[in-house]
């Protein structure tokens, strides 16, 4: 007697994989994660290796643990796989404080991100 399963948040076609603390702005995030959106995995991949952001690798990282997600846990073909969705948002921020001069402080404001990739088994059409 138990609490029931929860539904997949996700289609039966999907994978999802979530970074929950990701060091930086979620604004610089952003524009990693409009670089992968609606392209296969392996070019994703490409794109995030040679990328000069800094969060490419973390985003590569989360990336990576979908594909995973999706070959072990949902037995997707890896090979046909898309990045459905990438969504960017808020996490936490660590405050910190900046001594000034004449007695006084700043206060510094360190802000994490969360990054949600989900990756789709696109069928490709014979034509």
């Amino acid at each position: 007697m138990g609490k029931a399963k929860s539904p997949r948040r996700v289609g039966d076609n999907e994978a999802l994989a979530v970074g929950t603390t990701i060091r930086g702005s979620a604004q610089k995030l952003n524009l990693v994660a409009q670089l992968i959106r609606g392209k296969k995995v392996e070019d994703a991949l490409n794109i995030l290796t040679f990328s000069k952001k800094a969060m490419a690798r973390d985003a590569s990282k989360v990336l990576a643990s979908a594909v995973a997600n999706a070959e072990n846990n949902h037995d997707l073909d890896v090979d046909s796989l898309i990045v459905a969705e990438a969504s960017v948002g808020k996490s936490i921020t660590m405050k910190r404080f900046h001594t000034r001069g004449r007695g006084k402080s700043t206060r510094i404001l360190k802000p994490f991100s969360r990054l949600r990739i989900v990756v789709r088994e696109h069928e490709e059409e014979e034509a």
